[in-house]
């Protein structure tokens, strides 16, 4: 299968080992990934920010980039949100109808397109607190919400599940928001602080040592605040513990 990889701004600045955990599982699992060299933003920190019409040459030159594959892979659910949901500054051509709808979050491509049922180098000897980032969770539907009544499901947990030795325990509000928010967290700094205070506290409370999530944005949130508050934690992203990664 050939697939184009998106490496959002802020993993390939501040997490490039989670852009590189993405391409060798993608590769382990036997897809031809291409790496569009040009690539920039999508354009999310403009749209979050109420400036769409300023995303527009950003949205134009993703397009670009990525008209050409069948499909677009990213480790993060709000970028992938933000091209699925919100990428309407510009003309919705032919073209751009194709990129959006078949841009996918790495977990949802592994789980929904390759339906992946085994990671035979994965082994993650640790007690784990899954982060469902809101983008993920109720923009891209990867895991039941608790405010709606119907069936458990969880996509990244039924990743998770196939990695030996892991070991998972449940905060007392699994899908309440950390904070990060985006640029809310910015904007609205006590509020986002307490919030990512909140969501570490409880994650420790229930046992985790290790945070993980398919957002590093997230993660990186929930990093700074376990810091603050001397937390014993550590913080991964899915990508790494199914490629294989022990800590």
């Amino acid at each position: 299968m050939k697939v184009a990889l998106f490496i959002p701004c802020f993993i390939d600045a501040f997490f490039p080992e989670v852009g590189i955990a993405t391409l060798e599982l993608l590769e382990r699992l036997g897809c031809d990934v291409a790496y569009p060299l040009g690539q920039t933003c999508c354009g999310q920190p403009m749209g979050n920010s109420g400036c769409e019409r300023d995303a527009v040459a950003t949205e134009e030159f993703f397009v670009k980039n990525f008209a050409d594959f069948d499909h677009v892979v990213a480790p993060s659910g709000s970028c992938v949100h933000h091209v699925r949901d919100h990428m309407t500054a510009i003309e919705q051509t032919a073209a751009v109808q194709k990129v959006r709808r078949h841009t996918f979050e790495l977990v949802e491509f592994l789980h929904d397109v390759m339906k992946v049922d085994d990671f035979p180098w994965a082994e993650f000897p640790h007690k784990v607190g899954l982060h469902n980032s809101c983008g993920t969770l109720r923009g891209l539907n990867t895991a039941k919400m608790s405010e709606i009544n119907g069936p458990e499901f969880s996509k990244p947990l039924d990743l998770l599940r196939k990695v030996k030795g892991i070991e998972f325990v449940t905060p007392s509000r699994p899908d309440e928001c950390c904070g990060f928010g985006g640029t809310f967290c910015v904007t609205e700094e006590p509020v986002s602080a307490r919030m990512g205070y909140d969501k570490v506290r409880d994650h420790k409370r229930a046992g985790a040592e290790y945070i993980v999530s398919a957002d590093s944005s997230c993660l990186m949130h929930q990093k700074g605040c376990a810091a603050r508050l001397g937390l014993d934690l550590q913080f991964i992203h899915i990508a790494q513990i199914l490629n294989g990664a022990r800590s």
